[in-house]
């Protein structure tokens, strides 16, 4: 028996949710839809592609894990193709998955949302905050389209193009003997509290950029929250390493963080759109692309700085 496009997106949605139940919801079809399509698939190509977990939903095979992303390459490709029939001109229409690092989420999202609507008012975008590693399995599972990310820990098999690069910075509370200065070298933090910011590769990068200077950290505190590490620091907790830089230095409690700037040669981290490299971009995908670009060049202009 043929297997029919149906299939295919009820397979790469089930795989996306692990769940039948889940693709039935995303889909509007009814549940048992889902299931006989995915049952059929696997007998039309003699593979199993899940392990049925009872109460525990779906667990991908290797076989189809290695189906998926050629699954996700030929609905791709039918997507492109009907974008070129259609043609581009008009304004593009339908959904778009964004799986964005949650520290970037506040920065990023709201302006790009804004220009989404403005451009194409019929694109719906969805959003899924993560850290680096839910970005990256966002993709390879289907859940995403895009990641707007940091370039860090992305495995191979992911494609990416730069958006920006941004330095890290010294968090300081607003009462230390350092506060006030241009710069500081990290050697001169020797021996004080640190707050980490700890979310998977982050943590590993703001240590290693410590040691690398010769500090050994003394973490007092960690948070996987940006704003609590903050509001940490604000408090006299200690002080912190952090890329995104807010326009003002207020917390959520009323407190008050110094941004200092590391005069060691650290480096950049950059800011990516992300995307798997076996999926071709789609118009709706270059469409959210372009709005990207958009932001940047916008915030790249006089007074206008992309935070960093």
């Amino acid at each position: 028996m043929d297997v029919t496009l149906a299939q295919l997106r009820y397979f790469v949605e089930a795989a996306a949710q692990l769940s039948m139940t889940g693709a039935a919801l995303r889909l509007n079809v009814a549940q048992s839809a889902i299931s006989a399509a995915v049952s059929q698939l696997e007998k039309s190509v003699g593979s199993q592609f899940f392990i049925r977990q009872r109460s525990k939903g779906l667990l991908l095979t290797p076989a189809g894990e290695l189906f998926l992303r050629d699954a996700q390459a030929v609905l791709g490709q039918l997507e492109e193709a009907l974008d070129h029939a259609r043609g581009e001109q008009r304004s593009v229409e339908g959904q778009v998955r964004l799986a964005c690092f949650s520290t970037l989420a506040p920065f990023l999202l709201p302006a790009l949302l804004g220009r989404l609507r403005a451009d194409h008012p019929r694109l719906e975008l969805e959003v899924t905050e993560a850290d680096a590693e839910g970005c990256s399995t966002a993709l390879l599972t289907g859940r995403a389209d895009l990641a707007l990310c940091y370039d860090l820990g992305l495995p191979e098999g992911i494609a990416v193009t730069a958006v920006d690069s941004v330095r890290p910075y010294l968090a300081l509370p607003p009462g230390h003997k350092l506060a006030g200065r241009d710069e500081v070298a990290l050697s001169e933090m020797g021996g004080e509290p640190f707050v980490l910011l700890d979310l998977p590769h982050s943590r590993e990068l703001m240590l290693s950029i410590l040691r690398d200077a010769g500090v050994e950290p003394d973490v007092r505190f960690r948070s996987a929250s940006y704003e609590t590490v903050r509001t940490f620091v604000a408090g006299g907790h200690g002080y912190s390493i952090l890329h995104q830089r807010p326009r003002h230095g207020l917390t959520y409690d009323g407190g008050h963080v110094a941004a200092v700037g590391i005069k060691d040669g650290v480096p950049e981290l950059s800011i990516v759109l992300a995307r798997l490299r076996t999926q071709r971009p789609t118009a709706r995908m270059r469409a959210v692309a372009q709005a990207v670009r958009h932001h940047k060049a916008a915030t790249q202009q006089p007074g206008g700085a992309l935070p960093g």
